[in-house]
């Protein structure tokens, strides 16, 4: 029993307590005056609430589950010296201490060491070694300098984020990274002998592609997709012999956690989140939960996007979480990140890239050597008697709202709702005014808001004339399409048209197929190749792409929504012109879909092509402007900032862009 003391205030008991920790278990035993430990409600409060014990005899035993047991240890200890206990070291606890220093001391020399090679500074004989391993085993690719050295890095540290720009070649990368640690005997302890791609479907195709394209030959894959039985997946999941390469989109990770973690452990997985940014949800979204519950279990994490902060320096949280799950990498917390993001303080952000440089590597644009593209000037076209008087009507009704609601109190929400519907229709009306009869919900995900209420147009001969117009007008954009498309097939190229709407898109492969001009149209609801979709009656995304790339293509047009693929396909070998037919505001889209056609690999002298088609006097212009504008910043953001940081970048509609609105329209008002 310990000892007693009066201190004439209250009874202070000065009792031994021992930590032991068994490592068996995995559990935290604690001994000594457990008693005296009881007594004291704070202590108790604090072991009840936070350690969870089970109380045996005259001892506590503490589960550590997946947490550290240094970490847990030093809490304890913290508590006891908080309310006076006195702590006995025991053997176990100071083997922890000792090894968890020790693996510090191993944590801060691999550091180092990564930094070493992020920075070029390489060990010259293992840099070759690497080199030849990668040479031997990529036997169909030859990776240019700066993948050789962003694959090392990768192969390296096993657990790493490549946030280089779109184009890069981000996918042989990790093939050299896999390539050299798959072909290490799988005695060593980094072999890995599997790799799951966690993406987006439009990315599984190019996954594949590229692997054959690297090693060779197809892969022996699997995905994990809508259309396969969920049993069937969790079969797959926890057979002997899974495919070299799986493939699940991040939505599919909820429902299968249990076996992706008997997966994991079962087999020596090299985990790539592809366009990871889907997975920084730092507020606990139940996909970056499902991310973060892998990595306990994966032999090696690999992260890539090209825009890992879009909103702020808290989104980069989940990714090092990820990649290093037992480590503080960052330095900072969530909440920390959030205020270095409002203040832009300059010293914290210099601290906080330090933290993380070992651990991320980044290709710029300008490192690639691309030939440089052509953007021609807009081509501005009239709008027809019957289109020009339906927008004037929608323009001024809408435009005299957004005016109106500068002054008004609505909430914050309700008035970004209605400016947001209000684009919306302001941009159907410059393209196409008969997807104005379409219900708004079908474009605005929204259910608290009834917007379709507030849209309604209140003018009868308008509305009759929106009725009518698909059988009196072909919208002036159609045709000015057409006589691009026809140029580029007379001069032997091929094209990809992108538009935001679907009706744009189904419309105009309608009227080029009425002109002679065969089309193939790319957007969500067109199928990825999965198991049981038979390929001779359906084509798939893949099949599309695969084929636009032969010489003997029955079509040379694609129309795509950038929404929907402009990330990972990639077109750039068989296709360098682009029209633009609609845009949004949202620059990060626009600049996806310019990549498809403009990004590494280029042969040089190849002349990319830009068109952009605008109806005059609309919203189109304004878009284009303000489209440049945050292109030329996000150009600048890329080029400069180790760690991209976009504002307003990635937004269909911020507060700059409906005052630039308001800014023309009455500027062409006026001039009017």
């Amino acid at each position: 029993m310990g000892d007693e003391k009066n201190s004439g205030a209250e009874m202070i008991i000065v009792a031994n307590i021992s930590i032991d920790f068994d490592s068996t278990n995995n559990e935290i035993h604690l001994l000594g005056d457990i008693a005296a430990l009881q007594k004291n409600r704070f202590a108790w409060r604090y072991v009840r609430d936070y350690l969870h014990p089970r109380i045996m005899g005259d001892q506590l035993i503490i589960p550590i589950e997946d947490d550290e047991p240094f970490s847990v240890m030093s809490s304890i200890s913290a508590m006891l010296r908080k309310y006076g206990f006195i702590e006995v070291q025991s053997e176990s606890t100071e083997k922890i201490i000792r090894d968890y220093y020790l693996e510090e001391q191993k944590f801060a020399e691999f550091s180092q060491k990564a930094l070493h090679i992020r920075n070029n500074e390489c060990d010259a004989a293992e840099f070759e070694e690497f080199t030849e391993a990668v040479a031997k085993n990529l036997t169909a690719r030859s990776l240019y300098p700066l993948q050789l050295l962003s694959a090392y890095h990768m192969a390296f540290s096993q657990n790493a984020c490549n946030f280089s720009v779109p184009g890069a070649g981000k996918t042989s990368i990790v093939y050299g990274a896999y390539a050299y640690l798959h072909s290490l005997p799988e005695e060593n302890i980094k072999h890995i002998d599997r790799l799951l791609i966690v993406g987006p479907l439009s990315s599984f195709g190019p996954w594949e592609q590229e692997y054959e394209e690297c090693f060779g030959r197809p892969p022996v894959s699997k995905r994990l997709v809508g259309g396969i039985d969920k049993v069937d997946k969790q079969d797959y999941l926890i057979s002997k012999y899974p495919a070299e390469l799986t493939l699940i989109s991040y939505a599919s990770l909820i429902s299968l956690q249990e076996e992706l973690g008997f997966f994991l452990r079962t087999n020596k997985v090299m985990v790539v989140l592809d366009e990871a940014h889907k997975a920084k949800n730092s507020s606990g979204g139940v996909i970056a939960q499902a991310v973060l519950e892998m990595s306990k279990y994966s032999k090696s994490r690999i992260v890539l996007t090209g825009t890992p902060a879009p909103n702020g320096y808290e989104d980069i949280y989940n990714l090092f979480r990820f990649i290093w799950p037992n480590k503080n990498v960052l330095g900072f917390e969530i909440n920390q990140l959030r205020d270095i993001t409002v203040t832009g303080d300059q010293a914290r952000v210099t601290r906080l890239i330090d933290n993380i440089s070992p651990y991320f590597i980044r290709i710029r644009k300008s490192d690639l050597n691309i030939p440089p593209a052509t953007t021609h000037p807009p081509v501005y076209v009239s709008m027809g008697p019957l289109q020009q008087r339906i927008y004037d009507f929608i323009e001024k009704k809408y435009m005299d709202e957004f005016i109106a609601d500068e002054s008004s109190n609505m909430s914050s929400r309700f008035k970004s709702a209605l400016a947001q519907a209000r684009m919306i229709r302001l941009m159907q009306a410059a393209s196409d005014p008969a997807m104005l009869r379409t219900p708004l919900r079908d474009f605005f995900d929204n259910e608290d808001i009834q917007i379709d209420e507030y849209q309604m147009i209140d003018d009868s001969d308008v509305l009759k004339t929106i009725l009518d117009y698909e059988a009196n007008e072909i919208p002036a954009k159609y045709v000015a399409v057409k006589r691009l498309v026809d140029e580029i097939l007379l001069a032997g190229g091929r094209v990809v048209i992108w538009a935001t709407f679907i009706h744009t898109i189904h419309g105009l492969k309608s009227y080029l197929e009425s002109q002679g001009i065969s089309c193939q149209e790319l957007y969500g609801e067109t199928p990825v190749e999965r198991d049981g979709i038979d390929e001779d009656s359906v084509l798939t995304r893949e099949k599309i792409v695969r084929l636009f790339q032969e010489p003997d293509c029955p079509f040379k047009v694609i129309i795509a929504n950038p929404f929907a693929v402009a990330e990972s396909i990639s077109l750039h070998k068989s296709c360098h012109n682009a029209i633009y037919v609609e845009r949004s505001f949202n620059a990060a889209h626009f600049v996806q879909s310019k990549d498809r056609i403009h990004r590494y690999g280029l042969k040089a002298g190849t002349i990319t092509n830009y068109y952009y088609v605008l109806s005059r006097d609309t919203i189109d212009e304004t878009i284009d402007t303000r489209l440049t504008e945050k292109e030329q910043r996000m150009t600048e953001i890329m080029e400069s900032m180790p760690i991209p940081l976009f504002s307003n970048i990635y937004d269909d509609l911020g507060d700059e862009d409906i005052k630039a609105l308001i800014k023309d329209y009455v500027r062409r008002t006026k001039k009017s």
